[in-house]
């Protein structure tokens, strides 16, 4: 008995098709017919191979319409003619009735064109247009992008605070070597000082100018600090002589001077002890006005009030304009410039940045040199002018 054997019934050896199945299959061809249909379809093939080849023949006229047509980047509308040109047959009875075609190159309507170009008369070609990087850098003033010029311009301003911050922090007596030892540091501090100025509400500068402007002709007005001569640039032309110093002369309005030190101006002060003397103005002196304008930046700028008062004429004005917030306290520092022999006139600071005095000069009576060593030290009254860490 075999494995899959049941008593009671038996399997076919072969299942039976059931000749009722949906299911049909497609009737094999046999060899004779497959190769009769290879036959026909290659045929057929070669038939189709050798029309299209006659159709496209690369006669010099489609070769030279294929690289026009490349050329101008393809133009599809051109492209579309061409191609229902060829399909309508054309281009076959034109070579047939002009043999010489296929080695004469067709006629050019406009001799300017050339291989890349599309010809003027074209309706569907445009003219070139160059081509434009749109990540190519802008530049701007000298030759620098965007980019360079913003960093430049946050160098320049570094180095523009830490001159000042050197100015206000040292002597008259360093900074006036620093100035003789490197001339681009004077220039590239008043260079800043001129981009800085732009910032603010007004110049005291400017006051002064329209100021100065009513006062009577020829009158005599020594620039201290004066940077760019500003005020005698304005002045002069109307009359005025504008005698302007700092620490470098420019050889035509500004002249070169320690303007804490001694002044290369007539003047003198007189001698002696308080119980000798009585109050005296002075001799020699030739100023009508004295200006700082922003101009007390050493440690040692009280000595700029003392040569003040020794060029002023009698009755003579001394303008000051600083910064605000310098002042620790305002008052202190009126009572300090009066010390030495001047009468506050107006005091103005209306000015959100700047703080305004008019001193007029009066007699006084000679000082000891100890009570100058005094006077001379107490610079502290005015604080630095310091700019944040960036």
């Amino acid at each position: 008995m075999s494995f899959f054997e049941v008593p009671g019934w038996s399997v076919p050896t072969k299942p039976a098709l059931d000749s009722n199945s949906r299911k049909r299959k497609r009737p094999q061809p046999d060899d004779a017919d497959k190769l009769q249909g290879a036959e026909v379809n290659f045929e057929k093939l070669m038939k189709k191979l050798h029309t299209d080849d006659s159709k496209t023949s690369d006669s010099p006229r489609t070769k030279s319409n294929k690289k026009n047509k490349r050329a101008r980047g393809g133009d599809k509308a051109d492209h579309g003619k061409s191609v229902a040109k060829q399909q309508t047959g054309h281009q076959e009875k034109e070579s047939q009735e002009r043999p010489h075609a296929a080695v004469s190159p067709p006629p050019q309507k406009n001799k300017s064109s050339k291989k890349g170009k599309a010809p003027a008369s074209s309706p569907t070609s445009t003219p070139p247009t160059p081509s434009k990087k749109k990540n190519a850098p802008q530049k701007s003033n000298g030759g620098l992008t965007a980019l360079q010029s913003n960093m430049k311009s946050g160098l320049d301003g570094a180095r523009f605070r830490w001159i000042n911050e050197v100015l206000y922090k040292s002597d008259s007596e360093s900074a006036h070597k620093m100035m003789r030892e490197d001339k681009n540091v004077f220039d590239e501090y008043h260079k800043g000082f001129r981009h800085q100025v732009e910032s603010w509400p007004s110049n005291p500068v400017s006051h002064y100018i329209a100021t100065l402007a009513s006062y009577p002709p020829k009158s005599v007005i020594a620039d201290l600090g004066c940077g760019d001569a500003a005020l005698a640039q304005a002045l002069i032309p109307q009359g005025f002589t504008v005698l302007s110093f700092d620490l470098v002369g420019d050889g035509v309005f500004v002249l070169e001077a320690d303007i804490f030190g001694r002044l290369p101006l007539p003047g003198s002060e007189v001698a002696g002890d308080n119980s000798e003397v009585n109050k005296t103005e002075g001799h020699g002196h030739v100023c009508d006005v004295v200006v700082c304008a922003l101009s007390l930046m050493g440690t040692n700028w009280p000595n700029c009030i003392r040569e003040a008062w020794r060029v002023l004429r009698p009755d003579g004005e001394l303008k000051i304009a600083e910064v605000s917030s310098r002042f620790t306290d305002v008052e202190r520092f009126k009572s300090f410039v009066s010390s030495f022999g001047f009468r506050l006139k107006t005091h103005d600071d209306s000015n959100s940045h700047f703080t305004l005095f008019d001193f007029k000069k009066i007699a006084r009576k000679p000082k000891p040199d100890s009570e100058w060593e005094k006077l001379l030290q107490q610079g502290q009254i005015l604080k630095p002018c310091e700019y944040k860490r960036r």
